[in-house]
C-alpha cells in the first residue's frame, strides 16, 4: 500500500496505473453552473438572500468579478439588525486549472466576506485533497459538484467558509456596478 496524497491510500500494485481524469460526455458551459449555485447559495445553505450570477469582467479588473455574487442581509422582523455582508463564488468546470481558480477565489477576499471555490467533483483526488487544505488556509469554503449534470449538480460542501473583513473601499467600490442587480 502507498500513499499518493493525502488522506488517499492505494494498492502498490496499482501504482505504474495512471489515473484518467473523468470528462463529462457532453461538453459543459462553466456558465450553466452560475444560476444553480447561486440558489444553492440562497436556498440550500442559506449564505445569502439574494444572490446573482455574474461572470465575465462586469469589475474591470483582473481576477476582480467573481462568477456568483450575492448578500446576506437583516430581515425586516429582525429585532437586531446585523450588517450586509457580500459572499462570493469561483465556479470552474476545467479541472486542469484549479490552483489559478484558488488564486481568484482568494483575491475576492478583497471585497467579500465570505468566498466559495466550487470544483468538479470529478477533479483528481490529490487535487482536491491540495484544495482542501490550502482552502482551510485562507478560509475559503470548498464545494464540490457533479459536472456532469447541470440540472442537478449536486453541490456538497467539503471545506465551509470562515467569515473575513474586507477592504471596504474595494467592497463598496464593486458593489457600486451592481447595486441594482442586488439590492
Amino acid at each position: 500500500m502507498y500513499k499518493p496524497a493525502k488522506g488517499l491510500f492505494r494498492l502498490t500494485k496499482f501504482k505504474d496505473l495512471e489515473i484518467k481524469e473523468e470528462k463529462p460526455s457532453v461538453e459543459v458551459k462553466e456558465e450553466d453552473f452560475y444560476e444553480p449555485f447561486a440558489e444553492w447559495l440562497m436556498n440550500e445553505v442559506e449564505d445569502a438572500t439574494k444572490a446573482i450570477p455574474l461572470g465575465g469582467n462586469k469589475f474591470k479588473d483582473k481576477w476582480g468579478t467573481p462568477d456568483i455574487i450575492g448578500i446576506v442581509k437583516p430581515g425586516e422582523s429582525d429585532i437586531v439588525k446585523m450588517p450586509i455582508e457580500v459572499i462570493s463564488a469561483e465556479i470552474k468546470t476545467d479541472t486542469s486549472n484549479l490552483i489559478m481558480a484558488l488564486g481568484q477565489a482568494c483575491s475576492y477576499l478583497l471585497f467579500s466576506h465570505k468566498v466559495y471555490l466550487s470544483i468538479p467533483k470529478q477533479s483528481p483526488e490529490t487535487d482536491i485533497s491540495r484544495l482542501d487544505s490550502l482552502c482551510q488556509i485562507f478560509g475559503i469554503g470548498l464545494v464540490l459538484f457533479d459536472v456532469s449534470n447541470a440540472k442537478d449538480p449536486k453541490f456538497e460542501v467539503r471545506v465551509r467558509t470562515a467569515k473575513h473583513e474586507p477592504d471596504f473601499f474595494y467592497t463598496n467600490r464593486y458593489l457600486k456596478l451592481i447595486e441594482n442587480e442586488l439590492f
